[in-house]
């Protein structure tokens, strides 16, 4: 299903607060006991930061992978772009990998896959997962088909919204 702009899942600062707390908990309660929390950036550095809190981990990193170009357009395929992520240190570590939502899921399949080429025990957590993923999350909050408004982004950047422009992603 394709949404209208007035077919959306808002969520809020308070809700977002919400699902990552439960997430943590659903990871607790799996048995799961991550060593390392690896946000995907962008999407994924709030959540990946609220779940590591709630899970009592402080050892968290960043991979960075580009799909989403604008809202609605991506890539041909998803990049690992620069800064890099010390891949090495992951080796036989158990890791907790988090994005905001899987969409397509390429860039969490992709993301899953080079963490786990390194040697690392991956699991997956997102806020949300859309139907048309290719890959299910180990963890989410909510399914959901609609276009998502996230409270760090819906508004695009203060460039963005100062001069009256449509945010892009």
């Amino acid at each position: 299903m394709t949404s209208t702009p007035s077919e959306r899942e808002t969520l809020t600062w308070e809700g977002f607060g919400a699902a990552s707390r439960d997430i943590a908990r659903e990871i607790v309660a799996s048995g799961f006991v991550p060593e390392v929390v690896v946000a995907i950036a962008r999407g994924g550095l709030l959540p990946a930061g609220a779940i590591a809190y709630g899970l009592g981990v402080k050892n968290c990193g960043a991979i960075n992978v580009e799909f989403y170009t604008g809202i609605g357009t991506v890539l041909d395929a998803p990049e690992v772009l620069p800064p890099a992520l010390d891949m090495t240190y992951l080796d036989g570590r158990r890791v907790l990998l988090v994005d905001d939502v899987a969409d397509s899921g390429r860039t969490l399949a992709l993301s899953v896959k080079l963490l786990s080429d390194q040697g690392a025990d991956v699991r997956s957590a997102v806020i949300y997962t859309k139907p048309t993923t290719i890959i299910r999350p180990d963890y989410s909050f909510k399914e959901t088909d609609l276009w998502i408004d996230f409270p760090w982004s819906y508004q695009g950047s203060v460039v963005q919204q100062d001069n009256g422009l449509e945010p892009t992603v």
